[in-house]
């Protein structure tokens, strides 16, 4: 039985570990362009590959080796360097490997309604906040950038390059000063759910600077282009929903939608896949791992430069604040920074 949609891509994005259990986040692209973020365990990866075995013999090579296409599932490392969480840093990498592998195999493989179940996002997916004590770690680039080893190594999954909306000051993390031009471009090396991120420019500063100054720029959509900007909220939708008029919105569910505009007759104004409209209140919460994990939003509208008024600045966090949301690997290396931690 073929499902409506089907995932068509995914890649590992962190290591989600509580105690003694370990989960392993993923984001997954869908057919119809929409993108989830799922969490599963190393046991539901291994119980899918045998729901696909017994689905797909012919695939599994279980008649003829030579007819095979469905990848092995991998082997779970005995040993690894890291203790238990760099087990499971290496469990992440084998499943991003096998996700990569089977989700390029046969159309019939992807349209199945055993692929598209698990993938779907759960309720534990779009609960708006992970469990108490839980730490997400972000695994390391494959080919990090050569930088000087007394450079803060620090990196989020990819190192993404935004433009500054109007120019801003404050110091680095050696309390230099730190100018930021209006259209000067950023990298953002860590998020933080204040709204105070960790970027870097051009001459190698870090500091800790505030995310409503930031937008993303989409290239090819002329000078001005659209942006991603990071006006609005972002909220996942609990289940799918079909707009039944043209002001409403078609969403799947788990989609990330941008919230514009709140009302308290039980119907929002968000704006989802470039498109503007309205959505229930009640089918929307706010993200939770997806919030830490995806890049600023979704398209926006054209913003004026010269008429713009200043975004609003976020309360700055307290060090302990910061450091209680980064991981082992990220306090150590703040701690070998000299200077200032934290936002100045």
């Amino acid at each position: 039985m073929a499902s409506s949609r089907h995932p068509v891509s995914g890649r590992a994005v962190a290591l989600v570990q509580k105690q003694r259990l370990q989960t392993f986040a993923f984001s997954v692209r869908w057919s119809d362009g929409s993108d989830t973020f799922v969490r599963r365990s190393w046991d539901e990866f291994r119980r899918l590959q045998k729901t696909l075995k017994d689905t797909f013999p012919v695939e599994a090579g279980l008649l003829r080796r030579s007819d095979r296409i469905l990848p092995k599932f991998p082997d779970a490392p005995l040993l690894a360097r890291g203790g238990r969480m760099g087990r499971g840093l290496a469990r992440l990498g084998l499943l991003d490997t096998y996700v990569q592998a089977l989700l390029g195999t046969a159309e019939r493989v992807l349209r199945s309604l055993a692929l598209s179940s698990f993938f779907e996002p759960q309720p534990l997916d779009l609960e708006p906040a992970l469990p108490p004590g839980s730490l997400v770690i972000l695994p390391a680039p494959k080919e990090p950038l050569p930088r000087p080893t007394d450079h803060l190594a620090i990196h989020s999954l990819e190192a993404q390059r935004l433009r500054c909306l109007q120019p801003f000051r404050t110091q680095d993390m050696q309390g230099r000063p730190f100018l930021a031009e209006a259209q000067e471009s950023l990298d953002v090396l860590l998020r933080h759910p204040s709204g105070w991120w960790l970027v870097e420019n051009e001459d190698l500063q870090t500091a800790w600077f505030p995310a409503p100054y930031l937008e993303e720029v989409v290239l090819g959509q002329g000078k001005a282009g659209l942006t991603l900007g990071t006006s609005g909220a972002q909220f996942c939708a609990l289940r799918a929903y079909e707009g039944s008029h043209d002001d409403e919105l078609s969403v799947p569910a788990g989609a990330r939608v941008r919230v514009l505009e709140t009302s308290d007759r039980g119907w929002w104004l968000c704006r989802y896949d470039g498109k503007a409209g309205l959505l229930p209140a009640v089918l929307l919460q706010p993200e939770g791992l997806s919030a830490l994990l995806s890049g600023t939003g979704i398209l926006g509208e054209d913003k004026a430069e010269a008429t713009m008024t200043p975004p609003a600045v976020p309360a700055r966090p307290p060090l302990s604040a910061i450091q209680s949301r980064c991981c082992t690997i990220t306090r150590r290396a703040l701690g070998k920074i000299p200077g200032p931690l934290g936002p100045p």
